[in-house]
């Protein structure tokens, strides 16, 4: 279930991504819809980190790495 929740903010994450770049390049009005776009990103991007900060802190997460 944690990791769908991560992936389902991660893909969030990108569609903010390509909605800000979508507002950069395609809008010519002096509206905030970029920043509103890059402000949802920077806080799914957030989330994001916190789940996974969760998922190690609670177990549900481990690391394979060899080292």
């Amino acid at each position: 279930m944690l990791k769908a929740a991560i992936a389902l903010m991660l893909i969030a994450t990108i569609a903010s991504l390509f909605s800000g770049l979508f507002f950069l390049v395609k809008d010519e009005s002096d509206s905030n819809r970029l920043v509103i776009a890059l402000t949802v990103r920077v806080s799914l991007a957030a989330i994001t980190v916190g789940l996974i900060a969760w998922g190690f802190f609670s177990g549900q997460l481990v690391s394979h790495a060899p080292w």
